[in-house]
């Protein structure tokens, strides 16, 4: 799958621009400010409808305007061509079409784009709280098989329904009520066991990619282990919900479930997150990006687009010139405000500035 162009309409800090992109490595070039990561965000949002910087719809839209428009012109794998357009208002609801025929469910976009993104903000993989490295789990559970979002979304459902239960006990839970939550807790054991037991297969597949990808960023031999083994999966989520009911009813909040399962990180047997120097960190977060990356390659034989966001400046001279060098094959998008690596050998330039292409080499 090949994005041949991008075109941007009142989006962030662009009022309208279009970018032509390449096959291969296309890196984009400019000073702080001036539209690098808004380029590689919107790139990113055909893949999930979802921004990687994690910020709100009305974020997005250019001040000033009602809407932003997201416009991409692809290529799939076997030489069709389609047209994907993302409206995205500051509520929201936007619409999306593919060649001109407007999706009913905006869902359905899922798959049709895939994109891995690696940005400075990576590093909260690591040293972030468990939130960070769940949602890294369930947005690869995604670009594997997009029936996973709406799993996902189903756990969320229900566990905030559980949870408005629970508040409105207010401690006490009255026999109907009981009822009631016996019924969140049976879906929320079908839905969450099938979460986890996901995680689990994902991160014994997972390993052996991230394992070779630090060693190829380090540049000598580490040994980097993933552990998913939340406590509810030994015993089951069912007994686990029975046995910490009382404490839920209590504090008014579900304690035990998918949504508060950790995903550990070691590099030569110490927690990653408290021992490792913020280098080591650092190239375990990439690490993580990379053989994700690699993953979903495998498994549904078409490379997503590979976004490096200003990525390159936040390492030494050696992990960047390692990265470049093992960059898999496919298309490429590098931001950066400083110039090149010579290790870099980008197929097209695009220079940006104020939200304007002023040159494309």
């Amino acid at each position: 799958m090949l994005v041949e162009q991008l075109e941007l309409v009142d989006f962030r800090n662009y009022q309208h621009a279009t970018f032509d992109l390449t096959a291969g490595i296309t890196c984009v070039i400019g000073q702080n400010g001036q539209g690098k990561t808004n380029l590689a965000e919107a790139l990113a949002y055909l893949s999930g409808l979802s921004s990687f910087r994690q910020v709100p719809a009305d974020a997005l839209v250019r001040v000033g305007a009602d809407q932003a428009i997201i416009r991409a012109h692809i290529i799939d794998d076997d030489g069709r061509t389609s047209l994907i357009e993302v409206e995205i208002t500051r509520t929201g609801r936007g619409r999306v079409q593919v060649n001109r025929q407007r999706l009913q469910r905006t869902r359905d976009l899922l798959g049709t784009v895939r994109t891995s993104v690696f940005s400075p903000d990576d590093l909260t993989l690591v040293k972030g709280g468990p939130g960070e490295r769940r949602r890294f789990l369930d947005d690869a559970l995604v670009a594997l098989a997009t029936k996973n979002d709406a799993l996902r979304l189903e756990v969320d459902r229900v566990l905030k329904q559980r949870n408005t239960l629970l508040r409105q006990a207010s401690g006490r839970l009255g026999a109907d009520a009981s009822i009631t939550l016996d019924v969140w807790d049976a879906r929320l054991v079908e839905v969450g066991e099938r979460l986890g037991h996901g995680r689990r297969v994902l991160v014994e597949r997972l390993q052996p990619f991230v394992a070779e990808a630090y060693v190829q960023l380090a540049g000598e031999e580490h040994e980097v282990s993933l552990t998913y083994d939340p406590p509810w999966r030994q015993q089951g989520l069912q007994t686990a919900l029975v046995n910490a009911r009382t404490d839920d009813v209590r504090r008014g909040v579900s304690t035990v479930g998918p949504h508060r399962d950790e995903l550990d990180l070691t590099i030569n047997a110490l927690p990653a997150r408290t021992h490792a120097s913020q280098g080591e960190q650092r190239t375990l977060a990439l690490s993580l990006r990379l053989g994700a990356h690699r993953l979903v390659t495998e498994h549904v034989a078409s490379s997503p687009v590979l976004i490096l966001d200003d990525v390159l400046s936040e390492l030494d001279d050696d992990r960047a010139t390692a990265l470049l060098r093992e960059l898999p094959a496919g298309q490429v998008l590098i931001t950066t405000a400083s110039p090149l690596p010579v290790a870099a050998h980008p197929d097209r330039v695009l220079r940006i500035k104020n939200g304007t292409v002023v040159s494309n080499e």
